[in-house]
């Protein structure tokens, strides 16, 4: 009796292991695999784990660096890793570090600034092998190149036309502009047709370049043309091309104590917003375009290249004039002025589904 318990036990044991055996697999897994399994996931997406090579013309000051965080930050938010080439403004270095990018294999190069003249070859070689290309604010002709630039003309004829407004039409005004940027060059057109249209608007004096110190450099011009226009009424106002040029003819005119000059500029950054906030600053508009917002948008224009899309390959950037006289008494950066100043950040341009998607994983 005994040994048939056993046996009918034993029975029943073997049929228990053969029926969990064919029930079907649970689909509860533990969180580490979950995880596991999103990052596989992710990683399996075709625009996934791109290396982006990022090559400028030069890093000076603080739009630079918001920029570069732009780039940085949406090449991460697309799971890929960037490279940053910084040539110091040597248009020679920049096109050997256009060549190690190409040569090292990366899925797309980003150009800040440069001319056509040093970088066209290198971008036409990049093409042939298939490499997306996306300049902003550069001077490069080659078919199939998305080029970004920031409606360099209207940021200047905003500007000016603040200046002219201003001063009822009556000015002697200091430029301070460089010659051997495309942005530039824009800007200057710009200007040239506002002098031409505002008769009593007299240029007294003109200057500017760009070095590793421009903002210093600067002030020490500004102070030296100040000692030859040491009158009120001389000078009435400062036309900057560039929010370098800007600071340091700000700290210029503010050592001097002179409270009858105002600066107008192009561009913005957190330090330029700092400068025009305080108390009794000369500096009071610029136009511009948020710096961190460029180089989002240029990613998103090479994603788009790599995902074999073809974007228009012109992409104009809508400028934001900023009046001091809209801003609050509360210190306020790049990424709360859209508050104040309608239009600013947060630009949705160069995105498409595919991207969405991509960010989203």
């Amino acid at each position: 009796m005994k040994k048939q318990s056993f046996l009918i036990i034993a029975a029943l044991l073997f049929i228990s292991i053969l029926l969990a055996a064919c029930q079907p697999k649970g689909e509860t897994v533990t969180e580490a695999e979950t995880d596991s399994d999103k990052k596989s996931e992710a990683s399996e997406h075709p625009l996934a784990g791109k290396e982006v090579a990022l090559i400028l013309q030069q890093n000076l000051g603080t739009f630079s660096a918001q920029y570069i965080a732009g780039v940085e930050d949406q090449v991460e938010n697309f799971g890929g890793k960037v490279t940053v080439f910084n040539s110091e403004g040597d248009l020679a270095k920049m096109a050997s570090n256009l060549d190690a990018a190409i040569n090292q294999g990366a899925d797309a190069i980003l150009i800040d600034h440069g001319t056509k003249e040093a970088l066209n070859q290198g971008v036409e070689k990049a093409v042939e092998k298939g490499i997306p290309v996306v300049a902003f604010d550069a001077g490069v002709d080659v078919e199939g190149v998305v080029s970004l630039e920031q409606g360099d003309q209207l940021m200047a004829e905003q500007t000016l036309t603040k200046l002219a407004e201003d001063h009822d039409g009556e000015a002697n005004i200091v430029k301070i502009w460089t010659a051997g940027f495309a942005p530039m060059e824009r800007r200057q057109i710009a200007y040239e047709q506002f002098l031409k249209d505002n008769p009593g608007i007299k240029e007294v004096a003109a200057f500017g370049s760009a070095t590793q110190n421009t903002a210093l450099d600067t002030q020490a011009q500004m102070e030296a043309i100040l000692k030859q226009y040491p009158n009120e009424g001389d000078i009435t106002a400062v036309w900057a091309a560039w929010d370098e040029f800007a600071k340091g003819a700000v700290r210029a005119i503010e050592q001097a104590g002179r409270t009858d000059i105002k600066v107008y500029s192009i561009d913005m950054s957190d330090e330029d917003l700092q400068m025009i906030q305080k108390d009794g600053s000369p500096w009071v508009a610029s136009a511009a375009v948020d710096p961190t917002d460029i180089g989002r948008i240029q990613v998103r224009y090479a994603y788009q290249l790599i995902n074999g899309e073809q974007p228009e390959e012109k992409v104009v950037l809508e400028p934001v004039f900023i009046d001091a006289g809209q801003l609050p008494d509360e210190t306020v950066t790049t990424e709360t002025l859209s508050e104040h100043i309608e239009g600013w950040g947060a630009s949705e341009q160069g995105y498409t589904d595919d991207l969405r998607e991509l960010e989203g994983e």
